[in-house]
Parts: structure tokens; sequence; C-alpha cells
């Protein structure tokens, strides 16, 4: 496979991680839906990551700001600090020592605020998968 084919390989990804969190949004799996909007923006900063360094094949880890710094993207110490609290979504939702209260805390409001936000910072990075 082609460095392309990597970075195309990890978009779709993203895309089909974007359409489960619509679908469980829509179904009102608030909490699921934030760990599969955290994996949109894995996958595209690992599209980036592959992108940026001569291997094709990006680091098995899932914190977003450890993936960013790695990368040395431009980011905003704002949108660095947010990387990391949606780190919360993905590590929060798999242990169950923390699901109930990430569940609980995952209201309509919240999850919808959130969403808006990680969508923002997915079209800052495709922007950035293009240049």
């Amino acid at each position: 496979m082609t460095k392309q084919d990597h970075i195309q390989y990890w978009m779709e990804l993203a895309e089909h991680d974007w359409e489960t969190c619509e679908s469980l949004f829509a179904t009102g799996r608030y909490d699921s839906c934030l760990f599969y909007a955290h994996l949109l923006l894995e996958k595209l900063l690992k599209a980036l990551w592959v992108k940026s360094h001569a291997e094709n094949v990006p680091p098995k880890i899932h914190p977003l700001h450890l993936l960013a710094l790695d990368i040395n993207l431009e980011l905003p110490q704002e949108t660095l600090t947010y990387l990391k609290q949606v780190n919360r979504f993905a590590i929060e939702s798999r242990y169950p020592d923390y699901k109930m209260s990430f569940y609980r805390e995952c209201t309509r409001e919240f999850t919808e605020a959130n969403l808006k936000r990680i969508q923002e910072t997915a079209t800052w990075l495709k922007e950035k998968l293009k240049s």
C-alpha cells in the first residue's frame, strides 16, 4: 500500500465512525455516541500522523493530545486542552467503574455541545490532510 492508501484507510474508518456516532445520537445513546466521536478524531489524527512521518503505521495509542503533539500540529492551546478532555469519552466509556457516572453526565445538551466542537475540530483536521 502507498502512503496515500494508508491515509485514505484512516479517513474512511473515521467517516464510518462519524456515521455510527450520528446513528447513536439519533437513538439517544449519548455515551456511546461520544466514544465514536473520539474515534473519529483519533483516526483523523492517525491519518495526519501517516502523512507527516516516513512510516505508514501510526502508534497504537489513543490519547488524542499525544497524537497531535507527535504530528507537530500548530494547535491552539485551547484545542489541545479540549483534545485532552475528549480523551475521557474513550476511557470512561470503556471501563465499567466509570461507565455509569459518564452515562449520567451524557445528556443530550452535553453531547450536542461536544459533537459541535468535535465536528469543528474534525473539519480543521480534514483541511490539514488536504494541504
